[in-house]
């Protein structure tokens, strides 16, 4: 396994970005207009010795502050845009190297409506089912995941070996082996992530049915520990196939251009000056 593939762990500089993003979205839209509301309104207190004047200052103000509402609602709509950017980078950080089960709150998002119910049912009835609960989640989440990703994978990978076929140079024939190679180890993962799938979503069905019956974690143990493991070496495996990926693309980019008639390069080269 690669050993550049590490585990992420969310640090406070990560947390404090996301509140501060959060704190600038709601507090734009009130604080921009606010300030020249307030000001305008002392200086027509305090400067405004006729009624004229003050009247104008006042409504010096409140123009203003129309236009800070608008650029304070830009701002927010900036924000949100921003923090939602930065959910989604934190969520695919996490699940690069398999989703924890204290991670589950970052994807909510992605849990059916009835394993939300039941995670609140199992809490409040047994915690260390609900805590066998949550790390089942994360495998599914986990699995979930990588079936798609793999799909895509695969799917990626047969369209490059079907344009390899275009060229005819030896490293092509070489380029369409690793190609080979790499579609089995994607197809492999994405088998096992489908047996990952749905020993998973059997397990969740297993807690849901034994916090019913109001029995414990001991008939539980073993296939925790069984889909623990999987969920902790199939991602990190699935990222190692992409960036195997993408050195494949770089590669595919240097055939394409070994490949391309001469005349089409010197047509593509600057015309020297006269």
């Amino acid at each position: 396994m690669d050993e550049a593939v590490s585990k992420y762990e969310v640090t406070g500089r990560d947390l404090a970005r996301g509140r501060n993003l959060k704190i600038a979205a709601w507090t734009a839209p009130i604080l921009v207009p606010a300030v020249p509301a307030v000001l305008f309104t002392v200086l027509a207190l305090v400067f405004g010795t006729t009624p004229p004047l003050a009247f104008t200052l006042f409504v010096v103000g409140m123009i203003l502050a129309g236009i800070g509402m608008v650029i304070g609602l830009s701002l927010m709509t900036f924000f949100i845009y921003r923090r939602s950017a930065w959910t989604q980078e934190m969520r695919e950080k996490m699940a690069a190297d398999g989703i924890r089960a204290e991670e589950i709150d970052w994807f909510r998002h992605e849990l059916r409506s009835s394993e939300k119910r039941a995670l609140k049912d199992i809490s409040k009835a047994d915690v260390l089912l609900a805590d066998a609960y949550r790390e089942t989640l994360a495998s599914r989440l986990t699995a979930t995941r990588i079936v798609k990703s793999s799909r895509k994978e695969l799917a990626s990978t047969q369209r490059r070996r079907s344009k390899l076929k275009q060229f005819r140079s030896e490293r092509a024939a070489e380029f369409g082996s690793q190609l080979e190679k790499d579609s089995e180890k994607i197809g492999s993962i994405h088998d096992e992530a489908k047996l990952m799938l749905a020993e998973s979503e059997a397990r969740l069905q297993m807690i849901e049915a034994a916090a019913a019956r109001g029995r414990g974690m001991a008939d539980s143990e073993l296939a925790l520990k069984k889909l623990s493991t999987r969920s902790e070496n199939l991602p990190l495996a699935l990222e190692e196939m992409r960036r195997t990926e993408e050195i494949a693309r770089e590669i595919e980019l240097d055939l394409e251009k070994a490949e391309r008639p001469a005349s089409e390069l010197s047509n593509e080269a600057p015309d020297e000056p006269v």
